[in-house]
């Protein structure tokens, strides 16, 4: 992502505001982890989307009033300090950060509250995100107070103040070319990484080990961070959806289900794979597995644009269900187990999920309440499972299996790309991958 990028989406936030609107988005802060250490820092993904700016207690603020021909952009941001440089890291200071980061004007944090009174005075609209940012909300009601206030009726609040995440979510729906081309990055590396867990495993060693060579290959290939909490769940822990203690002897005779994905520029990749410890499927695994691979390829068939995310999703509990009657899980007619929710013991969770600067990425599954359409740009996960606990009224043979495929497919104008083809997820990919080993 480059200047013109981050312009770009500045610009198109500032034609969808109503006229004579102005808009504040906050970056992140310091999250304290304990007494005086931070946890790593992680940029807003609002304020990442528009400006790129990776420092945290900086404000972006975008106008569009008449008086600014193609709109106005001002960046809050720390001031250069010497001393704090050498103990927390250089900072770009407001001369810099105007040069590199493409704004027309940029101030010291120190500055904010005079500066900011006079930006939102005489705008109609402020665009602002209510109750995401609390530091933010009150220097925002502090200000429209301020303005209120002014004696005389010398200034002027705006009338309306309208969440800005109405439009920055439907932005951010559609990914850009330069955000797939970083998506397609951070899918190919968290691709080798599922590689290396598949190589890496056997009996004896521990979840955490796998975890640990994950986390390795995402860092050496510049993901210095995973996107979310890496799930590594051996045997029935894999039937525990968000599973993370990941501290568990790996068996022979076991599955092991990961969840994994880095996080690159911001960036999400979204993977599980699930295979066996020993690199041998077991015939019910195998049933199992395959059951589970048939259900994600036959929902790729109907992801594509105009198609809804509930007709796939509706599809996978189809092929979910009549496999777990013709295995003997389930009795009864296909019709009746849909309709009684039967499945659901043993696949309760969603299809799929928006992916982008959040695992969980922005943006409405309906539209007027009707399912949205799926439009090329768009990018989403498509991960169904079978989880049967140990406890299961089953076939012993079933119990404390679970699997879950995992892929991230972007749609095109003539369908979809899957960004994480390269994992591999048949039965013969998956045990001629391991039986090569490290």
């Amino acid at each position: 992502m480059n200047t013109t990028d981050f312009s770009a989406s500045q610009q198109r936030l500032m034609k969808a505001m109503s006229p004579n609107s102005i808009a504040i988005v906050p970056a992140a802060s310091l999250v304290t982890r304990s007494r005086d250490t931070e946890f790593p820092f992680r940029q807003d993904s609002y304020f990442q989307y528009l400006i790129g700016f990776p420092e945290p207690d900086a404000y972006l603020v975008l106008s569009n009033h008449c008086e600014y021909k193609g709109g106005l952009s001002v960046l809050f941001c720390l001031d250069k300090d010497p001393l704090q440089e050498i103990w927390h890291g250089r900072r770009f200071g407001p001369k810099q950060a105007k040069e590199q980061f493409a704004i027309d004007m940029a101030f010291a944090l120190d500055e904010l509250d005079d500066k900011l009174l006079a930006l939102v005075d005489g705008h109609e609209h402020l665009y602002f995100a209510q109750g995401h940012n609390p530091g933010a909300d009150e220097l925002v009601f502090d200000v429209m107070q301020a303005l209120r206030d002014a004696p005389k009726q010398s200034k002027q609040a705006p009338t309306s103040v309208i969440d800005i995440r109405l439009i920055l979510d439907e932005m951010r729906l559609i990914k850009s070319d330069a955000e797939l081309e970083i998506m397609r990055h951070a899918a190919a590396i968290a691709c080798q990484a599922h590689i290396r867990a598949m190589k890496f495993s056997e009996a004896g060693k521990n979840e955490y080990h796998l975890e640990a060579e994950i986390h390795h290959e995402f860092a050496m290939q510049g993901a210095r961070h995973p996107a979310y909490g890496t799930i590594v769940g051996s045997g029935d822990n894999a039937c525990i959806l968000h599973y993370t203690e990941n501290n568990q002897t790996l068996a022979n005779g076991d599955l092991v289900l990961i969840d994994a994905g880095c996080e690159l520029q911001g960036y999400a990749a979204d993977i599980t794979r699930t295979f066996p410890v020993s690199g041998k499927f077991s015939e019910a695994q195998k049933q199992l597995y395959e059951l589970v691979l048939k259900a994600q390829l036959q929902t790729f068939s109907v992801i594509k644009a105009n198609n809804t995310i509930q007709q796939a999703s509706d599809l996978a509990i189809e092929v979910i269900t009549q496999g777990l009657i013709e295995l003997g899980i389930l009795q009864g007619e296909l019709a009746d187990n849909i309709e009684q929710l039967t499945y659901r013991e043993f696949y309760m969770h969603g299809l799929s999920h928006w992916l982008g600067l959040d695992v969980h990425d922005v943006g409405h599954y309906k539209v007027n309440n009707e399912d949205r359409a799926l439009k090329a740009g768009m990018v989403l996960t498509v991960e169904p499972g079978i989880y049967i606990a140990p406890d299961a009224k089953v076939d012993s043979k079933w119990q404390g299996i679970g699997i879950r495929i995992e892929d991230n497919l972007l749609i095109t104008e003539s369908g979809y790309e899957n960004l994480t083809q390269a994992a591999p997820k048949t039965i013969a990919d998956i045990e001629s991958i391991m039986s090569r080993g490290n």
